[in-house]
């Protein structure tokens, strides 16, 4: 017993000199001020934006970064994200976008003519700062960062100011306008692109309804958490329009009305968007988008990525398990991706860990001994898109379908509840959701039991087939099918808006449905299930009746593969072998002045003339008792004896005692009362006898990122045992 109080205490030792002397992380404090810019199309707008500037801790120079918040934010949004930034190595200049916090000024979508402009300026202020590093004179090394309408921002200055040096866009558009009025129906074959036929798309009716709820609110008009004193009841215009310009607010008002784009509503919207601009950007680029966002999808990046780097610049993407719906959002993996492309573009370090060109969060299962959900990132040295580098064709069935489209498009059928739609069902493999169809609304076609597993990467496309009158407004879901006792699951909650126009007099069209882009895995014996609906939810649909025949004009799915995907090896911080061996070193050194006794004790001679139990008896257990340090029991008066060939197993509810009386079966906690023997020998921690005894509680705790052998070689190795007993290869 007191060498293993010694052995404990070393250990305890070794864990306090280790967090003394472990480096801290430096102080960061910021400094808020308020800088006027000078924007509009005529310059002739004065704006403030409430800033805050993050000094480098280090002092001398450092590259800058800017940080841009999500709609409805303010820079108190983004202030964690900018410290741990700053805590890099790096000047980090926050602020709060015009329209937004305590800026004065209108919501303008990131425009050109207004916020473009904005950030320009506050580029100009850091080439000014004394605590920032200069490329050149009014040229500060710079970058940006942001996710949503903050990543947008960096797509859009990027672009017209060649003075940026890298960004990393989280979660944001290429297409305002796609984004809004979604169209995944091409005549003729091919995939529809982003931003093809915006026009024709079909209204995002809440989405859109949440962007403009957020600008009008008085939380948002005053700023979250920092409401103006002064702001008081709104006007009438304020009340209509909250702090968007008028322009937008007029926009808005008539497509909401309508459920149509306009060609105004159109042009407004792809004036802030990237695509149209994308090859004008020549930093390089870290796109990163969630797989669970039904606002805008990985077919965003996807056009983005293809625009820029089209243009020779260099661009990475990385869909990650987030987004607008939810997600874990992997705010540290994210934050290391950030930090490791700024450090290779705005420091220059080439040491800096390597950011591939394409990588995707995928599910691990989880850790059989934390029980926490792994997040497994296979990666590719090229961006494959999102037709993937092999297809595999999977072969639907199913007859020609009558659905209807009910008076006033009511009750509609569901598939994401926009921001919530994790909570429909969004916690398995892929973020797949329960979708809700509504009977006579929707035509099905489905595959047969899968007989091998099937990884879908990107984008699937299907044929089919629309007979009726006029113009038919669909939607397409592809289903993971299992079995009768599960309900089919829907990827990411993701749905697909078609808009079919039939010729006059035709009778029916053909359209190439392109499904929205996901990374998806359908288990072997799983159908693919494909469902087109006259409605959903989240947008606007038709308000006359009508009806509809629905079939497919070809039974081909084209399910779209990444062979070239592959988990990276991932290697394990020093400290983390560095500690238990230092733990090691000191219990050997304290293990040796008792090796002597130790012997004497395996050898079978009871420690103080301590009476032994029956050898051929394999376990037995006397009025064992446990205590938790409230008084209550955790186990009480335990007694039961286990002969040779018996099979026991322990039942009981949570809190009956069955962990702590197997934790003091194996020494690893000390009986308040009782004892427990193993062969006759009193089980004490660190008794001989339990070298005779395998067992492990709760889970046993394989490393994830280690193969098998290596998981047991090191197991082995902690036993101090020799190799040549272990029998590896058996």
């Amino acid at each position: 017993m007191k060498r293993v109080a010694a052995l404990v205490a070393a250990l305890a030792l070794i864990g306090v000199t280790t967090w003394l002397v472990w480096p801290s992380a430096p102080a960061v404090r910021g400094q808020d001020q308020r800088i006027a810019v000078v924007d509009g199309p005529g310059d002739d707008q004065r704006v403030e934006l409430d800033t805050t500037f993050f000094p480098p801790p280090g002092g001398g120079k450092a590259p800058a970064v800017l940080i841009g918040h999500g709609f409805g934010g303010s820079k108190q949004s983004v202030r964690d994200q900018a410290v741990r930034i700053a805590q890099q190595g790096y000047a980090v200049l926050t602020w709060s976008a015009r329209g937004f916090g305590r800026s004065t000024g209108e919501i303008a979508l990131n425009s050109p003519d207004y916020e473009v402009k904005d950030v320009k300026q506050l580029i100009d202020w850091l080439a000014k700062r004394p605590e920032v590093q200069l490329d050149a004179a009014n040229d500060p090394r710079v970058g940006i960062a942001g996710g949503s309408y903050g990543g947008s921002i960096a797509l859009m200055t990027a672009a017209h100011d060649p003075r940026v040096d890298a960004i990393v866009p989280q979660i944001t558009w290429a297409d305002l306008a796609d984004a809004l009025f979604p169209n995944a129906a091409a005549q003729g074959a091919g995939p529809a692109a982003v931003g093809q036929d915006a026009e024709h798309g079909v209204f995002k009716r809440m989405w859109a309804g949440i962007f403009f709820g957020q600008g009008v609110s008085l939380d948002s008009f005053a700023g979250r958490g920092e409401r103006q004193a002064a702001a008081g009841p709104l006007t009438p215009e304020q009340a209509r329009c909250g702090r968007f310009l008028p322009a937008i607010c007029d926009v808005y008002q008539q497509v909401a009305k309508d459920g149509k784009a306009t060609p105004e509503a159109v042009a407004l919207l792809r004036k802030s968007s990237p695509v149209t601009v994308a090859g004008q950007i020549k930093a390089p680029t870290l796109l990163i988008q969630g797989q669970r966002d039904s606002l805008f999808p990985l077919g965003h990046a996807d056009a983005n990525a293809k625009a820029i780097a089209a243009a020779g610049t260099a661009v990475s993407l990385a869909w990650f398990d987030g987004g607008h719906d939810g997600g874990n959002g992997e705010a540290d993996w994210v934050f290391e991706q950030s930090t490791a492309w700024f450090a290779r573009y705005l420091k220059g370090d080439k040491s800096a860990p390597a950011v591939s060109a394409f990588t995707v969060t995928r599910d691990g299962g989880r850790d059989p001994g934390t029980r926490q959900r792994i997040r497994l990132h296979p990666e590719a040295a090229s961006y494959p898109g999102l037709a993937g580098t092999d297809t595999t064709t999977v072969q639907l069935n199913g007859p020609a379908q009558n659905i209807v489209n009910p008076p006033g498009g009511a009750p509609a059928s569901i598939s994401t509840v926009p921001g919530i739609g994790g909570l429909l069902g969004g916690g398995g493999q892929g973020g797949a959701g329960v979708s809700i169809d509504m009977p006579g609304q929707s035509a099905a076609f489905e595959s047969r039991p899968l007989t091998a597993p099937l990884q879908l990467t990107g984008s699937s496309t299907v044929r089919v087939k629309v007979s009726g009158k006029g113009e038919a407004t669909l939607f397409a879901k592809l289903y993971d099918v299992a079995d009768g006792t599960q309900p089919p699951a829907l990827p990411a909650g993701l749905v697909a808006p078609v808009r079919v126009t039939i010729p006059e007099g035709a009778g029916s069209a053909e359209v190439t449905v392109t499904l929205p882009a996901v990374d998806y895995r359908f288990a072997a014996g799983h159908r693919l299930r494909l469902v087109l609906t006259t409605t959903d939810m989240g947008f606007a649909t038709a308000a006359e009746p009508a009806s509809y025949q629905v079939s497919l004009a070809s039974p081909a799915l084209t399910v779209p593969t990444v062979r070239t995907l592959a988990a990276p090896p991932t290697g394990v911080a020093w400290w983390v072998w560095a500690m238990p061996l230092a733990a090691v070193v000191v219990a050997a050194v304290l293990l040796a002045t008792g090796r002597t006794a130790s012997r004497r004790t395996a050898a079978g001679a009871p420690e103080s003339g301590e009476p032994q139990g029956d050898k051929d008896v394999p376990l037995e257990i006397s009025g064992l008792t446990k205590a938790y340090r409230n008084g209550e029991l955790a186990v009480d008066g335990l007694s039961f004896r286990v002969e040779r060939g018996q099979v026991l197993g322990l039942l009981g509810p949570n809190g009956a005692g069955k962990t702590t009386t197997m934790r003091m079966m194996m020494g690893l906690i000390q009986p308040d009362g009782g004892e427990i023997r193993i062969f006759g020998d009193r089980v004490t921690p660190g008794a001989p006898v339990l070298s005779r005894l395998g067992s492990f509680v709760e889970g046993p705790g394989f490393l994830p990122h280690l193969s098998g052998r290596d998981n047991i070689e090191l197991y082995w190795a902690a036993t101090g045992r020799p190799a040549a007993d272990a029998h590896f290869d058996e």
